[in-house]
């Protein structure tokens, strides 16, 4: 499974390069960014669609991980969770495997020669 992910990746990458280079000209654009803001205005120097997809992409990667790091955190601490619940099941468990029999807690239709243990 790890050599196709391999040549799938590989693929991916020989697609994505093959694109850029179709469309070099396309990507080497200058865009000048303009926010007109009633508290401020602010315009960029022109910046390339090359940058702005390395951004955006970037980004997406970032958030990415920022949002599997937030659910890795959130099963690992139910893993510990569980983990302290087996543990006082156990140890309920083996409390209730020592107790003694008694005689007391006889089920009906048993008699108390059947429950002779000697």
């Amino acid at each position: 499974m790890k050599h196709i992910k391999f040549l799938i990746y590989v693929f991916i990458v020989f697609i994505v390069v093959t694109l850029i280079i179709q469309n070099h000209e396309a990507f080497n654009t200058r865009v000048v960014f303009r926010a007109n803001l009633q508290f401020a205005q602010y315009q960029s120097t022109g910046i390339t669609i090359y940058l702005i997809s390395a951004i955006a992409f970037t980004l997406g990667l970032i958030i990415s991980w920022l949002y599997n790091l937030l659910d890795r955190f959130q099963l690992k601490r139910g893993i510990a969770r569980l983990r302290n619940e087996i543990k006082n099941k156990d140890k309920e468990l083996n409390s209730l495997r020592n107790l003694p029999i008694t005689s007391e807690n006889v089920p009906p239709g048993v008699s108390e020669s059947d429950m002779d243990l000697t």
